[in-house]
């Protein structure tokens, strides 16, 4: 049977990825340039029995689709830099309450109301950090329409395995293009559903600290539990034990961190013999791709490194390229000051030069200028 081919853009292609996920709820409150999933998720989510609000504010946004899953619904929200800084107290109150969730930020020019309709991607460090306490982090970088909707359901799958929020980090270049979406058939994808309790209802613990990921079952049927913002024991409750809340933040941690391998995606493009790497994540790392081909045209040995998944930070496949090949640099093209080039020095550790190339234009970072720098280290 032929393929269902449509000419989609990017922001669509985010809530049809959605929908092949199994999301049934969406809260939002609309912001540029994310607006068209929710317009997107309005149509079509009383299709397939599902339901779309808008709230009042992202505030409220978020809250709501944290109740949602909750009660045992996938639930998305989509928002842009300023709506994901509003939106950052109730996902603090999601990391540490372990509700799976879906939150898209397409990225645009900040601080503040910024630039409401000019690209960038300046909240890498917001998704890292935007919370306060220490709790893990998975973001995801599409830089296609195909990969808003390939990533978008991955996101779901690892937010329901994990049981935690994940954030689809794009940028509205990748967000509001237009380009082919081959969508694929029903099965075609893994779609995961989160664990459900196999004990009676009196024997459940939503928290036990010596599993990585509890069963979650929709509340209100039958299994009690406490949800709560505060430190809590294994049943929920909350606890002022220091003991309990060192253990309690290391285990959220480790989860993700034992499980590096399943979480985190990188395209390596090649990188073999590489002696300048690129590291880029969406709309520029389009043009990286260009700039490392034209780049072999001219006998330069360069190599993109290009991460689907920005946090947890690709940390181990960027040392293993560092460790194998003799790299003298690598140019980190990036739609903000310098965010990703920080974390490339980090996981470096001088054993090559890294140099930034940053551009708050409003336009992508073009191949010739990344070329540009790939030319600096040979």
């Amino acid at each position: 049977m032929a393929k269902k081919v449509e000419f989609m853009m990017g922001n669509y292609a985010i809530a049809e990825g959605a929908l092949y996920a199994g999301c049934k709820f969406f809260g939002g409150y609309p912001i540029t340039p994310s607006t068209e999933v929710a317009e997107r998720m309005a149509e079509r989510l009383p299709q397939v029995g599902g339901r779309f609000i808008q709230m009042e504010d992202e505030i409220a946004a978020m809250a709501s689709v944290i109740g949602a899953s909750i009660a045992g619904a996938k639930a998305l929200t989509a928002t842009s830099g300023p709506g994901f800084s509003l939106k950052q107290e109730n996902i603090g109150y999601a990391m540490l309450c372990e509700i799976p969730c879906v939150i898209v930020d397409v990225m645009r020019g900040g601080p503040s109301t910024g630039m409401p309709t000019g690209p960038s991607q300046s909240d890498i460090m917001q998704a890292k950090w935007g919370t306060h306490g220490d709790h893990p982090v998975i973001a995801v970088t599409p830089a296609s329409v195909q990969e808003q909707f390939d990533e978008t359901v991955r996101a779901f799958n690892l937010a329901e395995k994990y049981r935690c929020p994940v954030f689809v980090l794009t940028d509205s270049i990748i967000g509001q293009m237009m380009e082919q979406l081959v969508i694929p058939e029903p099965g075609e994808l893994e779609v995961v559903d989160r664990l459900m309790p196999d004990c009676k209802p009196e024997e459940y613990l939503p928290y036990d600290m010596d599993k990585d990921v509890n069963p979650m079952p929709p509340f209100g049927s039958g299994y009690r539990y406490h949800i709560t913002g505060l430190h809590h024991a294994a049943d929920g409750f909350p606890t002022n034990d220091p003991e309990l809340h060192t253990k309690n933040t290391v285990r959220l941690i480790e989860k993700l961190n034992k499980n590096y391998d399943d979480i985190v995606k990188v395209e390596e493009f090649m990188t073999d013999d590489a002696e300048v790497l690129v590291f880029a994540i969406g709309v520029t790392a389009r043009s990286a791709k260009h700039a490392v081909v034209e780049a072999r045209n001219q006998g330069i040995k360069a190599g993109l490194v290009r991460p689907l998944t920005i946090w947890p930070f690709p940390e181990k496949h960027l040392d293993k390229l560092l460790s194998k090949n003799n790299v003298k640099g690598i140019v980190v093209p990036e739609m903000n000051l310098g965010q990703m080039t920080f974390e490339v020095q980090r996981v470096a550790k001088g054993r090559c030069g890294v140099e930034g190339l940053y551009s708050l234009m409003l336009d992508p970072i073009l191949p010739g200028e990344i070329l540009e720098k790939i030319r600096r280290f040979v």
